[in-house]
């Protein structure tokens, strides 16, 4: 039993035949020791050996059937973590052990999934993650210990110990892909987690101690950042002759093929993905990791004595809480190389912690940023990570990062995902909660904004442009998307920006005064129909005019609400910037019609007050200075300038000045986890079994529910949307 099968002779022309006799012998129902040769010969397999997919498909079927007698997935395992311990303890790593390593990696990735898409029983028990207790073991083993931990343990240990080189990129490459394979287990389970929920191999990544977690963080943070090219030694071996980038033929990516299809059933892919396939990996992987979220079930029990009887009730409570992420921890804590704010200030952070260069994050971040995976991990850190946050605040140039995603919110329209809009509209408003972002972003002067094409953007400030985009987002959101949530978010963040506005452009301002219009019109519009449909229900008395007629006072309520908040941005630019802004006092003058409806309006009217204010101040200077030529734009916004010198804001009502700040929900992993996966599935080419996946809803399924008579917007209220909380801070 110990002993090696034998393998037909090599003449040097026939690897396929002795792959296909190995791997045959691997699924079969022969179970080979940990010791035996035959786990060096299928490991040696030759890195250019090809295997067609069907067979690899045929193979894990048959090892479907015999893994739970063999064991041979977890001996693999086993002998993955001993390769990856011996590439580890090597002064001078020789290749062959790279290719055993590869080898073992490829293998365990193709038939794991197999396994995991494939699996009947909630805990996964087809994995059969432990070895039979006759097993015998080497020398130095402990039959005991659990293998999800042990080979987790030795992966996360070689990606955060080793440089990415020439010779080890495939390696990482692929144990990157086995990451993405092990935790894949998620795809299994609904979009909110539960005690119930079998992640063996992720659970065991978070096990791992403070310092292999923070090693591989700050490894994949580094992969991210370094954006490493495929080197021209490895593009051979990783792809088939048609170098087609995700297509893996040979037998031990032979199998890979099966792992790594490209996604025929959810893609969202610009094609950049393939040129840094190593940082994209690198990404995806960091960002489930740091997301996962672990319930954890409690039981307390404990006695009723309530009543005067002799007996007592024994009565149990359960309680869920999560389970902490310590890598989500170890990104919080991350540190710029340059600089450790407890240098200065003594207070040193105890045991290690992920030191990397923030700079070259921040750069990074700034040329990827059209890429929803970049702005997710923004947001993480933004989010997380006070020292990250304040290095970007104190940065000069903040056009590296604002650009892109003023960018992308300009071409919101052409095939931007609804979250992607989501992220970047939060991303903004965190750092609107910063005075010193606020003031620093219109002292920035943008020469031209060559992608904006609905008007000539010259020597404009970055502030302005900000402005521009966010009003430009509300209303197209009015015509399109109607968003409770997207509109808030604007909103909220212009409120922060407007009392530190410095010479908004004149176009800023009018697009300020044409919002304010367009939402008084719907307003206005709304008044009526409920006005309309109160009086047809005093009449009709129906119930279903009922339900319609609170479906348009909350609507009412919400535009109120929205035109409030207008009003208040516009007094807080009036109140505490006027004499910095004379454009926004020309565009309210030039359309001081819009206001006069709400003047007297009970629920507008002290907002409103403020504005007559101004409008009363220059008006009447303007009348004393009449003559009998006519006001050119120029001379009335020179006579606005120079009035700006005396105004001394009397008679101005000082109210709240706004402040908003994010804050998640209380459960965010229901948006961020399903949200992260389909990420890895659009930008890494990862393919599952669609009928398995109960994470989120893949399309066929969509299309399967509303050919059974459910309709749209049914199906897309059952994706978690991530209805961030915004605070008012009096």
């Amino acid at each position: 039993m110990g002993g090696a099968p034998s393998t037909p002779r090599n003449t040097g022309t026939d690897d396929v035949s002795v792959a296909e006799y190995l791997i045959a012998t691997f699924v079969g129902e022969k179970s080979f020791p940990l010791a035996s040769d035959f786990w060096n010969k299928l490991l040696e397999l030759p890195l250019s050996s090809r295997w067609p997919s069907d067979r690899v498909h045929q193979a894990c079927e048959l090892f479907a059937q015999s893994n739970g007698y063999t064991r041979h997935l977890a001996k693999l395992l086993i002998h993955l973590s001993w390769c990856l311990q011996e590439l580890l303890e090597a002064s001078d790593a020789q290749a062959s052990i790279y290719k055993k390593a590869v080898n073992a990696t490829y293998i365990s990735s193709v038939f794991l999934k197999h396994l995991i898409e494939n699996g009947k029983s909630d805990s996964l028990e087809e994995l059969h993650l432990s070895l039979d207790e006759s097993e015998p073991v080497p020398h130095g083993f402990v039959m005991d210990q659990d293998i999800q931990n042990f080979v987790m343990h030795s992966v996360l240990s070689f990606i955060g110990s080793t440089e990415v080189s020439p010779n080890s990129y495939v390696l990482h490459q692929e144990l990157l892909n086995f990451m993405l394979v092990t935790m894949s287990t998620q795809l299994l389970s609904g979009p909110s987690p539960g005690p119930g929920d079998s992640n063996p191999f992720i659970d065991a990544a978070m096990a791992q101690e403070k310092s292999i977690v923070c090693l591989a963080v700050r490894r994949l943070l580094l992969n991210y950042i370094s954006r490493h090219r495929t080197p021209a030694n490895a593009k051979s071996y990783m792809y088939s002759d048609g170098d087609s980038p995700g297509i893996l033929e040979r037998v031990g990516s032979a199998a890979a093929t099966f792992v790594l299809l490209p996604l025929n059933y959810l893609v969202n892919n610009s094609g950049d993905g393939s040129k840094n396939p190593l940082a994209e990996r690198s990404l995806h992987v960091l960002l489930i990791l740091t997301n996962y979220h672990k319930s954890i079930m409690s039981d307390e029990s404990m006695t009723d004595k309530s009543d005067d009887s002799a007996t007592s009730e024994s009565v149990s409570k359960v309680h869920v809480f999560s389970a902490g992420n310590t890598f989500s921890k170890a990104l919080a804590n991350a540190r710029d190389v340059e600089f450790d704010r407890s240098d200065v200030e003594g207070n040193a952070h105890p045991g290690p912690h992920v030191r990397i260069p923030f700079a070259s994050l921040f750069d990074t971040l700034g040329m990827c940023l059209a890429d929803e995976g970049a702005v997710l991990l923004l947001y993480s850190l933004l989010q997380g990570n006070s020292d990250f946050k304040e290095y970007v605040l104190v940065r000069t140039d903040m056009d590296t990062m604002l650009m892109p995603i003023l960018e992308t919110l300009y071409n919101a329209s052409m095939r931007t995902s609804s979250n992607q809009i989501y992220m970047m509209l939060i991303v903004l408003l965190i750092l609107s909660q910063d005075s010193s972002f606020n003031s620093s972003i219109h002292k920035m002067i943008l020469p031209s904004v060559p992608w904006y094409k609905e008007h000539l953007l010259h020597q404009t400030s970055l502030g302005s442009l900000m402005v521009i985009i966010l009003i430009r987002t509300v209303q197209h959101n009015l015509s399109k998307l109607r968003d409770v949530y997207l509109q808030t978010t604007c909103l909220a963040t212009l409120a922060n920006m407007a009392p530190h506005a410095h010479h908004l452009s004149a176009y800023a301002s009018q697009r300020l005064v044409s919002l304010f219009y367009m939402l008084s019109r719907k307003y206005n519009k709304l008044s009526e129909l409920t006005g309309d449909k109160l009086q047809s229900i005093k009449i009709s008395m129906s119930g279903e005019d009922d339900c319609v007629s609170e479906d348009l006072a909350a609507e009412l309520q919400i535009f109120t609400d929205f035109l409030r908040l207008v009003l208040d941005i516009l007094n807080a630019i009036l109140t505490y910037a006027l004499p910095r802004n004379p454009e926004v006092v020309y565009a309210i003058m030039h359309r001081q019609e819009v206001f006069q409806p709400f003047k007297n309006h009970p629920r507008f009217h002290e907002l409103v007050e403020n504005i007559y204010t101004v409008l009363d101040f220059f008006n009447s200077r303007m009348d004393s200075q009449r003559t009998d030529r006519e006001w050119s734009v120029q001379k009335v916004l020179q006579f606005i300038i120079n009035n700006c010198r005396s105004w001394r804001g009397e008679g101005m009502k000082m109210f709240t000045q706004l402040h908003f700040s994010y804050e998640q929900e209380t459960h965010p992993e229901e948006f961020f986890i399903p949200y992260v996966w389909q990420l890895a599935f659009s930008r890494c080419g990862f393919s599952f079994n669609p009928d398995a996946i109960n994470l989120f809803l893949v399309p066929h399924q969509v299309e399967k529910q509303i050919g059974d008579g459910r309709g749209e917007e049914e199906v897309e209220g059952n994706e978690k949307v991530q209805e961030q909380r915004i605070v008012f801070d009096p």
